[in-house]
Order: structure tokens, then sequence, then C-alpha cells
């Protein structure tokens, strides 16, 4: 076969890795802009320059060693988006506590699950969010922990209230903190983030120092973010898109961190961008579509804005054309990836054309590989569609404690199995066609969602589809949409199967639609495709009743 046509793509190596931890990392960007806005929390009116929040890091990295944390110990946290998440994430990384990071959604028996499948022995968590109540929830469970620290100003006895850390710290000398970190490399565990499976129990994905700060070092490359920049990061800290494109993003160039709100709000996250003067922007689709659709969007001067990343779904090429208008985006990039890949592997640059930046998902990122493989294990030619690899320093060091889900991930070449079938360009960019799971078959005939969901956009009225497969006896699947229509806008079944006819394949046709104002979705604004399985099959099999 000829090897140019082979679907197999390396990213530049002349951007250099950066060998460091993420102490090292961070205390470097302190030293360069000490005097530079570091982070802004809006929703708790806490502002920090660089020097700011390295004192505040070090005083509470020195409390942690107060209370005993060892390198290699976990600290799980569990809350959202606050000052206190990115203070203990570095805190930690300087030393060598690996963080656990835990979804604000989870409930009793998630928690536990994670708590113990990880071995935490300390956690920082908030008092309550949204409908949780997390202090009664760890009362409860009591779990084995050496410590439970409670970002709750008075918390109920066994919880160390974070208020007190301070004074803790203070007893600490300095010196304990830096002997801790110079012992440090780069290669050693700092994070396990659990990937919510939509079966079976989540596995832990264990993130090195290199594996994470070079990935959010890189995606501030493609960027061109510096320490002129101001980024709002509306999306979870807990997820790596938060985290480490956001955080570790900006700490690796002296980019400042902004905070709108403690979870997604579009009209906190408007306000920031305008009112903080903001030059970039990171979401999911959905949040860009809830932001766009908004009555007050055009209150909102957001002339400041020049880039940002649309992640988590192939971006809809007329909210792409309106990010880009209305948002002042013009150098908006898409990022595709996944926790174990640190997580992003693929990336749109600033200069691609508005058809690359919504029909693919970009080239392989510097310093790493991709390929596109078939059943067999071969490279396919390119165009074709196979499960997409990747290849090198983002590659997890495996899940926690689970060799055999390791190995069944990752290859004996060091190949990470996506489970995302992709094709790839001759130029290289790669397009997602949806997960192995995800694509339907009809009649022997294979259907990507992701190419009806595109085609669904074009609709007047349409503002957000998904399109699943649920069983059918005659044609083994039916596919099925659920539509969401832009405000003042309505369709009904019969009309949207109407506009199908002579546009799309009769076997591409949804034979049911369901209108609806929301998706469910995950706490990262991701949209949850097995539990609208769940729904349609069960409102169909009641219909037929």
């Amino acid at each position: 076969m000829d090897q140019s046509n082979q679907s197999y793509s390396r990213g530049v190596q002349d951007k250099t890795l950066l060998a460091m931890t993420i102490g090292q990392a961070f205390d470097r960007t302190v030293a360069r802009y000490p005097d530079g806005e570091a982070l802004v929390v809006r929703h708790q009116q806490q502002r920090y320059t660089w020097q700011q929040l390295a004192e505040t890091v070090d005083l509470h990295a020195r409390a942690f060693l107060a209370l005993g944390m060892q390198a290699g110990d976990r600290l799980g946290i569990w809350a959202p988006n606050c000052a206190e998440w990115c203070i203990s994430q570095i805190a930690s990384a300087k030393l060598g506590v690996i963080l656990v990071n835990i979804n604000p959604a989870y409930r009793s028996s998630e928690l536990e699950y994670v708590l113990k499948q990880s071995g935490c022995q300390w956690l920082v968590c908030a008092g309550s969010f949204k409908t949780s109540d997390y202090h009664a929830m760890l009362q409860e469970l009591k779990p084995e922990l050496r410590g439970m620290i409670s970002l709750d100003p008075n918390p109920p006895t066994g919880f160390l209230p974070w208020s007190e850390l301070a004074a803790l710290g203070a007893n600490v000398p300095l010196d304990r903190l830096h002997n801790r970190q110079a012992s440090l490399h780069l290669d050693q565990a700092v994070n396990i983030q659990y990937t919510s499976g939509t079966t079976g129990f989540p596995k832990g994905a264990t993130l090195s120092h290199h594996n994470i700060l070079n990935n959010g070092y890189m995606v501030g490359e493609s960027l061109g973010l510096t320490a002129q920049d101001r980024l709002v990061i509306p999306v979870p800290l807990y997820h790596c898109f938060g985290m480490v494109m956001g955080n570790l993003g900006c700490i690796t160039r002296g980019t400042t961190m902004i905070y709108p709100n403690d979870s997604f709000d579009p009209l906190l996250s408007l306000t920031a961008v305008a009112e903080e003067r903001a030059t970039g922007l990171y979401g999911v689709p959905t949040m860009f579509i809830a932001m766009l659709d908004h009555p007050r969007l055009r209150e909102f001067d957001l002339s400041t804005l020049r880039t940002g990343i649309m992640a988590g779904a192939t971006c809809p090429i007329e909210v792409m054309r309106r990010v880009i208008s209305e948002m002042h985006m013009s150098e908006v990039q898409i990022a595709y990836g996944m926790t174990e890949t640190s997580p992003v592997s693929l990336q749109t640059g600033a200069d691609d054309d508005l058809e690359r930046r919504v029909t693919t998902v970009g080239r392989t990122q510097p310093q790493l590989e991709n390929k596109i493989i078939d059943a067999d294990g071969n490279t396919v030619p390119r165009g074709e569609i196979g499960e997409l690899c990747t290849r090198g320093y983002s590659v997890m060091l495996g899940y926690w404690n689970n060799p055999d889900a390791t190995r069944e991930a990752i290859d004996d070449a060091g190949w990470m199995h996506t489970g995302d079938l992709a094709s790839m360009d001759a130029q290289g960019y790669v397009c997602i066609a949806g997960r192995n799971k995800d694509m339907i078959i009809r009649g022997g005939e294979n259907v990507y969602p992701r190419e009806l969901e595109e085609f669904f956009f074009t609709h007047p009225a349409v503002a957000d589809v998904q399109v699943i497969g649920i069983p059918d006896e005659r044609y083994g699947e039916a596919i099925v949409a659920w539509v969401k229509f832009h405000p003042g806008h309505v369709a009904n079944a019969l009309e949207l199967q109407t506009w199908c006819k002579g546009r799309l394949a009769h076997f591409k046709t949804p034979k049911h639609f369901k209108i609806v104002e929301a998706f469910p979705m995950t706490v990262t604004g991701k949209v949850q495709k097995f539990r609208m399985r769940e729904i349609s099959i069960e409102e169909l099999r009641t219909e037929s009743q």
C-alpha cells in the first residue's frame, strides 16, 4: 500500500515539550509576571495577581503538609468551580499529592465508589451544590478518610473548615515545601479523572505532570495565548477542559483565568466576557448555542474576544458562523480528545477556514501521532472510516488500579484506542463520524448520527439536534431525532419528515422525532445519548400499548 495514502499523521516536532512539573511551571510564570492578573473568580468577588496566587497556593500547600499529606496520597476534590479548586489543584501538584476530580453531580453511590476505588485519604468538598447536600451525604457514608476539608465556613462536626488552613500552613517552614517540591519528577501521577462510562463503573484515568502540563501548554500554543490574554472558563474544572485546557493552559502562558460562576450560566458568561474585556472563551457547542440564543446577547460588548475553543462535539456550521460574526471570535478553534489523552489530540488552527472548523476536528497536535484502523488493526486508506488511535506524550499512565482495562485501551505499541469512528483527508484533517457504539445500522446500511445532525442544522427552525438509534424489529434499528427549536420557531414531526424528502436518502430519514426544550446532559455539557435511548425506548413502548 502507498504509505502516503495511509490514515496516519504525525504532529509537528519543532514545538518543544516542557520538561518540568506543574509546580515548576507555575513558579516560572509567577517569576515572569508577578503583578499580572492570574485569577478572577467573579461569583466569589476574588482577584489574585500571580504573586498573590503563589502566596496563597504555598500557604495552603504548607497546610496540607501540616495535615500529613504524603507524595502519592490521593486528595479528592468535590466542588463546583471556585478559587479553592484552583488553589487545591496547584498546591497538591507541588506536593506530589494526586488530585482526584469528583463530579459535582455525583450522588452517594457514585461518590462512595470513586473514593474507595482511588483510595482517597483526603477530601476537599463544598457544603452543598444545587440540590446536593454534600455534608449530609458524607456523614451518611462515613468514608474511611484521614480528613475532610469543607469550603463551608461553618461545617458540621468532623469537617475542617478551609478557613483554618491558613493558620495551619503558617506554622510549617517554607523549606519543607521546597524540599518536597524538589523531590518530584515530571512523570509522576498528579491527577485521576473518572471517565463517565455508559455501562459499568467509571474508570480512573491516571495522568502525570508531563501529560496534562504539556497538553495545556500546546493548546495554548495553538490559540496564541500570552500574558495579555484573558480567558473566560465557564466549563467545569473537574473535567479536563477546565483544569487542563483552562487552568494549565493559562498557567503555562501567564494568561488570566476568569471563572464567571460556580457552574455554567449563559448570562453570567456573557457578562464576564464584557466586563472583564476577555480575549478568549471556552465552551461546548450547547453552551455557545445558549449564549447566542440569550435574549440579552445584544446588550454585551464582546468586541475584545479573539479566540477560544469549542469542544465536546463537532460544531454545527450555523453556530460557528454566529460565534465568529456575533461574538467576534474570528480565531475560534475546535479541539478533540478524551480524558485518557490529557485531553486534546487534534485541533484546528487559527487560520483554518470555516469549512475546516465545522467539518473536521483539525490535525494532529505537536509531538503526537494519530492513525485510523480497521477491525484487524490495519491502517485504512485516507478517506475511509475506522477507529481513531492516538500515541505520544498525552496518553495516560493507565486506569487507576485497573490493569485489565488499561490493556484493553492501550496496545503494546502505546496506541490509545479511542472507540471513536473517524476518517482522515489528504491534508491530515480528521472528521469524527461518531462513537463506535453510536453508529446506527438500519437494514444493513451504516448511518452516522453526526451526518444527520449536520443536515438538520440547516433547517431554519432547528437550534440543536441529537440523533440516536433504537431497536427495531423490521430494520434492526430505527432512527430517532431529538430536536430543539430556536426561540419563536416551531415545526412538527410530519413537517420535518417532509422536509427530509428529496434532501436525504430514505434510509437516513428518522422514523421518530421528539421535540424537546433540553437534552439530558452531563455536568460538562455533554449530551447523554444513552439516556435519550432509554427515554425513547420507554416512551415508544408506552405508546404502543
